[in-house]
């Protein structure tokens, strides 16, 4: 195969005039209140998936145009992952959407106490360059899930791949509430001039903090996830068979996408008697996968490239200024965009490749004398997204996980840990904050509403009508009894937990409880108001009683 990269055409700009009648249609088409039906919800989700399934002839060579990604890569990282992630918003919409009861609470249980998910408007979705489906079009599938209405900004960059977006959009998904908008710095500047109800970023955390101020200015709530330095954790236990595993799925998950990946491996931290060792098997594993016989990464199909010249350039001079040794790649093509496979020992805390996410397909290795000095290593820069622990000594790994602050924590695999839809995917610190992938995605873009509704004979006196003047002396025992007030289901510092707080851990207690207050109740046993047992059972009142008498 030909190393060299195709010609893209310029992208077409949406223009800036346009872009506050795009936000005003949808904010209109929100207001409708058509995405209040999960129906609607359902049929744009479906049509999201079709757009990906009918044309994914055309997002693969958007691909091969844009990163020269083999369709194999396409389908892994992209459009695989992001039509389960939208079938699995159909799936478990009925679910997610249902107003729910909140757990049992005695003072406020006839109240009907429920919680409600609300959409919250109109959404602004920036996404990054560097997986556009599965990082724009996959929260938007989300954003969708909750019932709001989505611009998606997608990175410049991406160039074939925003224009096929582009045209696909308004034949697939409703225009009044969703759009597609084109462009770099003016455009984006534009987008954050206006009222949105969120703001999801996906990037650097230098653009990040740019957004978050913007969206201040609006009070606008946002999701940033910002990448960072995610480091890799070997065990020094780790010999033989165990460490050329691990040195696979390390260069694997490093080089795809030419190592253009948020979770991925940014440097490794292995014992120091370990390092040769390692470098010998991802070398290995790096021949395996690009042989040389074959041409090498250059001439394989399965390696891609760097966006843009600009983002080579940026990498090039961070490994132009390395002191560490460069043990394997380091070749580089400017005008195809091509950055070999490089891996570079012996790198410390100061080295150029320790002084910001590479974001690209170089692999330093930090040699350590034990895991305390790689936990300093790392507990001394910015928390990580991700924390990856390649071990078979679960003690190990737990000892890495409760020393370490992350977005997420990784053993023994790379990078499927942001595209798993049961899990929560996002940053800590410097890493962002927010969530999003599946359930974590939909409550991003809801804001839970409180719901009561409160019957007329809770204003009883021995309930809620002593709230009202003028006030007696007995009601301060009342309004006590409701809330509560004095117990607290937790000892003192330096003494046991005492009898009644051993005996509400036991299940038959509680029944026992129960069939106690019942006939106490029914007996008019204790102090009991006028209104009589019914009342005060439906109440709950004998629950109180118990609760506050049980010494």
């Amino acid at each position: 195969m030909s190393d060299k990269v195709m010609p893209r055409a310029p992208l077409a700009y949406t223009p800036v005039e346009d872009i506050q009648k795009i936000h005003d249609r949808l904010l209109n088409g929100f207001k409708s209140r058509k995405s209040r039906s999960i129906e609607y919800r359902k049929q744009q989700l479906a049509q999201l998936a079709y757009m990906l399934q009918d044309n994914h002839e055309r997002f693969e060579h958007a691909f091969k145009l844009d990163f020269r990604r083999h369709l194999i890569d396409s389908h892994l990282a992209e459009l695989g992952s992001t039509h389960s992630a939208i079938v699995g918003c159909i799936n478990n919409l009925d679910e997610w959407t249902q107003t729910k009861p909140i757990p049992f609470n005695i003072n406020a249980y006839f109240m009907s106490p429920k919680v409600r998910k609300e959409p919250k408007g109109v959404v602004l979705l920036i996404a990054p360059f560097n997986y556009p489906v599965l990082l724009g079009i996959g929260p938007m599938a989300t954003a969708i899930a909750a019932g709001n209405a989505v611009v998606l900004k997608p990175s410049e960059l991406n160039i074939a791949t925003d224009a096929l977006v582009a045209e696909l959009f308004p034949k697939y998904l409703d225009p009044d509430m969703f759009a597609i908008v084109n462009g770099s710095i003016k455009e984006t500047q534009k987008l954050l001039e206006l009222r949105w109800d969120h703001i999801m970023f996906t990037g650097s955390p230098k653009v990040g903090k740019i957004v978050a101020e913007a969206a201040a200015k609006h009070l606008t709530p946002t999701t940033l996830e910002l990448g960072g330095k995610s480091p890799v954790f070997i065990d020094g236990s780790a010999k033989g068979k165990n460490l050329k595993l691990a040195a696979r799925r390390l260069a694997w998950g490093r080089f795809m996408n030419c190592g253009q990946t948020c979770v991925a491996p940014d440097y490794i931290l292995v014992p120091r008697d370990c390092q040769a060792e390692f470098i010998k098997e991802i070398k290995n594993a790096l021949e395996s996968m690009y042989p040389s016989s074959q041409g090498g990464p250059r001439q394989s199909e399965s390696y891609g490239r760097i966006i843009s010249i600009g983002q080579l350039d940026r990498i090039k001079r961070l490994l132009d200024g390395t002191k560490g040794k460069i043990v394997a790649g380091g070749e580089s093509d400017r005008e195809e965009r091509f950055l070999a496979p490089t891996i570079v020992s012996d790198c410390d805390g100061a080295d150029s490749l320790m002084s910001e996410e590479i974001f690209g397909p170089v692999l330093p290795i930090v040699p350590v004398d034990s895991v305390e000095e790689a936990l300093a290593f790392v507990n001394a820069r910015e928390h990580p997204l991700s924390v990856m622990v390649f071990s078979n000594d679960d003690n190990f790994k737990q000892y890495v996980a409760d020393h370490t602050q992350s977005g997420s924590i990784m053993a023994n695999e790379c990078l499927f840990q942001a595209a798993c839809e049961g899990l929560p995917f996002g940053g800590v610190g410097q890493s962002g904050y927010g969530n999003h992938v599946g359930k974590y995605g939909f409550e991003t873009f809801t804001y839970s509403r409180a719901s009561m509704d409160s019957p007329a004979w809770l204003d009883m006196k021995i309930l809620y009508g002593s709230r009202y003047p003028p006030f007696r002396k007995e009601d301060l025992g009342t309004i006590k009894l409701i809330w509560g007030e004095g117990y607290v289901p937790y000892p003192r510092i330096g003494q046991s937990p005492s009898l009644r707080m051993r005996m509400a851990k036991v299940p038959w207690i509680k029944l026992l409880t129960i069939a106690v207050g019942a006939w106490a109740i029914k007996t008019q046993w204790w102090d009991l108001q006028p209104e009589g047992w019914v009342n005060a059972w439906l109440s709950g009142y004998w629950v109180q009683k118990l609760r506050m008498g049980w010494k």
